[in-house]
């Protein structure tokens, strides 16, 4: 049950549900590229913020840093990025898309942008935003806990 007693799920396993059948549709639609739906979310961040660190690029894809070192090497092996030296620091390497990277996302992109339009078909431009905020106001609420929580655990081991 619910906070006020009725049966319907959880917000959460909503959000959940929706989130499995985005990645399952993009898995499905990326497959022929040669991609999977976190290394397009890889890619579509360098797109937004060229030249980033993996540890960066781990943040910005929702994944953990041992999985995006993985998925760096990948991507890199393919062609779909490069990396070199951070003028500033040369022990970190910064990732960025190649010409390659950006013709392969340039074609995936319409794609993923034609399962939004499907979401979002039954929606007026009001309960969009609406909802766009609403997802914005729920991540920012929850990644603020998650970086408290993280802070007091590591504050714990000191």
């Amino acid at each position: 049950m619910t906070e006020d007693g009725d049966d319907a799920p959880l917000t959460l396993y909503l959000v959940k549900r929706l989130e499995l059948v985005i990645r399952s549709l993009m898995d499905e639609a990326l497959r022929p590229f040669g991609l999977t739906t976190l290394q397009y979310t890889a890619l579509t961040a360098l797109r937004h913020r060229n030249r980033l660190s993996s540890a960066q690029l781990a943040r910005r894809s929702f994944v953990r840093p041992q999985t995006m070192h993985t998925m760096v090497l990948t991507l890199e092996k393919y062609g779909l990025i490069q990396r070199e030296e951070d003028p500033r620091n040369r022990r970190v390497l910064l990732a960025a898309l190649t010409d390659r990277g950006r013709a392969v996302l340039d074609e995936c992109t319409p794609l993923v942008r034609g399962f939004e339009a499907r979401m979002l078909a039954g929606m007026d431009d009001r309960r969009r935003a609406a909802f766009r905020l609403d997802l914005e106001d729920g991540y920012e609420s929850l990644a603020s806990y998650a970086t408290g929580q993280r802070a007091l655990t590591n504050g714990a081991g000191e």
